[in-house]
Order: C-alpha cells, then sequence, then structure tokens
C-alpha cells in the first residue's frame, strides 16, 4: 500500500502485483461516505475476490468535519437537520430534486484526479471502475454522468438520488453502462424507497444493473462484497478471467 497526493486529493492506492499500485492492470477507484475517515473503504479491497493484477485507489474527501471524533470528512457538506426531517416526515422526493451546495466542486476534483491517476498508473482504457458508498456513491453517479470518461462500469453501495433534473437528463447519455447497485431495506439514513427509484431510472435509461438489497441498514455487509466481486470480474473481464 502506498500514499499520494494527487490532484489535491490524499490517496491510498493499493493491489497490482506488488500491493502498492505496480503494473498495468485495471483501476477500481471507491469513495467513502460523508463523516467517514479518508481510509474508511482501504480494507475493502481485502475483500474483493478479483485477479491480482487489479489496482484500487481509495480518495479521502477534501472537507474535515468538527464531529467530536477522530477523522471525519466529507466532499460537501451536509444539512444533517433538512436530512432528519425529510426522514421523519417522508420527504425524500423533494431532497431528491435538489443540487447540494458543493457537488460541483467535489466533482471536478474527482475528476482531476482520475485523469492524473490513469495517466500515473497506466491504466488501460475502458479499463477503470467508479464507484463509492453512500455520499461517496452520489457523487460517483454525478461524475459519470457529467464526465466523458470511459468508465467499464459504476458501483453504487447505499446511495441515494439527487439532483433529480440533472441526472435524469443526462443518464440516457451513458446507456450500456453497467451499474452495480446495493442498498439495505432498513437503511435509518438513506431511504431504501428512493435507492429504488434510481434503481427504476438507470433501468429505464438503458443501463444493465446488478441490484443487491439485503436485510439491513447503512453498510456494506459480505453479499454486498461477494456480488461487487463478481460485478468487478464481469466488466473487467468480460470474457472469463478468474482470480
Amino acid at each position: 500500500m502506498r500514499h499520494e497526493h494527487w490532484a489535491g486529493l490524499d490517496v491510498c492506492i493499493t493491489g497490482g502485483l506488488d500491493r502498492q499500485g505496480s503494473g498495468e492492470g485495471p483501476l477500481v477507484v471507491l469513495l467513502h461516505g460523508f463523516g467517514a475517515p479518508g481510509d474508511d473503504l482501504v480494507a475493502l479491497w481485502r475483500y474483493l475476490k478479483v485477479p491480482d493484477e487489479v489496482r484500487f485507489l481509495f480518495p479521502a474527501a477534501p472537507l474535515n468535519l468538527d464531529m467530536g471524533f477522530g477523522d471525519a470528512k466529507a466532499w460537501w457538506m451536509l444539512d444533517m437537520e433538512r436530512v432528519t426531517q425529510a426522514r421523519a416526515e417522508g420527504q425524500w422526493e423533494a431532497l431528491s430534486q435538489e443540487v447540494p451546495r458543493g457537488l460541483e466542486r467535489a466533482r471536478t476534483l474527482v475528476q482531476n484526479l482520475l485523469t492524473q491517476a490513469l495517466e500515473a498508473l497506466s491504466v488501460p482504457s475502458g479499463s477503470l471502475v467508479l464507484g463509492g458508498f453512500s455520499q461517496g456513491a452520489m457523487l460517483s453517479t454525478d461524475l459519470a454522468l457529467h464526465s466523458n470518461m470511459s468508465f467499464a462500469g459504476l458501483a453504487l453501495l447505499s446511495g441515494t438520488l439527487i439532483a433529480k433534473h440533472e441526472w435524469l437528463a443526462r443518464l440516457p447519455h451513458r446507456q450500456g453502462l453497467p451499474v452495480f447497485q446495493s442498498h439495505g431495506t432498513d437503511d435509518p439514513i438513506l431511504s431504501f424507497s428512493m435507492a429504488q427509484q434510481l434503481r427504476d431510472h438507470i433501468q429505464a435509461a438503458g443501463l444493465p444493473i446488478n441490484w443487491v438489497e439485503f436485510p439491513g441498514g447503512h453498510e456494506i455487509p459480505i453479499q454486498v462484497l461477494e456480488g461487487l466481486s463478481t460485478f468487478i470480474q464481469s466488466v473487467l473481464y468480460p470474457e472469463g478471467k478468474k482470480e
């Protein structure tokens, strides 16, 4: 594992033949969620059953939060009071229409990071999987819909629908892009029904989706890791290379 500072963001790189990102294999980029430490998802690479040549990149979000405990970061600030109110009053639809302040800046930061990473790591064309958890899943979706980059797949773990009008207008332009989406049926933070709505919009736009729902909350259980492993292998090795 090694650490770099690319495009203004601290990143952790692992996987590859030396477990420090060497080689010329595909790249999986995973973005953590709101309030998590910058290295929150790094341990996942040990549980994902993919070929050794696959590299992983985990960026730390740029905003530091004062949450009274350890390292807590965010891609953009959330109005937690508003989120709590939406959850209590069932106002998820109204919240989904909003474009969060700071989303565009976060998108630009990660876009610049991906550009630098692809060059620095000599990633083969079309061999990039982008994804994330919670806020990281939202940012991954938003970036994929605004970018002209070529993605092998998009992985959305416990995300939700935001910037609805923009996303629905842009989704058809990504027709054919494989998507993995997971969500807990009892998620107390981001509505399961809104995740289902996002899934339905993705399907309707012509993006093939691998949907995994599980009896649980805002988390990444083993069945999600197993499904994500299968998804990564299927989009990076469509002709069937196995671990």
